[in-house]
């Protein structure tokens, strides 16, 4: 069992930028996959970037199109932390972000979810 706890969130003003993580109970391994997510109030969870782990240090990411440019994710795993840094946030990117995994790699229903953190971006 993946254990996820994600941490970063806060309030911040149209333009700036904030650093999520995610700290996981165990090593990322090759093959697992492992995102990011976001839902607003009244409306459906979605997701934001993923990352498929083809080595230790990282593989393919995948980020949906309004985040493109602006959002990067990564991963530390001698830190067992996975990262979501967003630049140049927009209003509309508030919502509360999850963070997810999956063992048997990207495609199908995600194993795992942490609690959620809050972003507020002020215009």
């Amino acid at each position: 069992q993946v254990q996820l706890v994600e941490s970063g969130g806060g309030s911040v003003q149209a333009g700036g930028s904030l650093r999520l993580s995610c700290a996981t109970s165990e090593y990322v391994y090759i093959g697992y996959c492992m995102g990011w997510f976001r839902q607003r109030p009244g409306e459906e969870r979605e997701g934001v970037a993923s990352i498929y782990m083809a080595s230790m240090g990282g593989g393919s990411t995948h980020y949906v199109d309004s985040v493109k440019g602006r959002f990067t994710i990564s991963i530390d795993n001698a830190k067992k932390t996975l990262y979501l840094q967003m630049n140049n946030l927009k209003p509309e990117d508030t919502a509360m972000y999850y963070c997810a995994a999956d063992t048997r790699g990207c495609g199908g229903t995600w194993e795992y979810w942490g609690q959620g953190t809050q972003v507020t971006v002020s215009s």
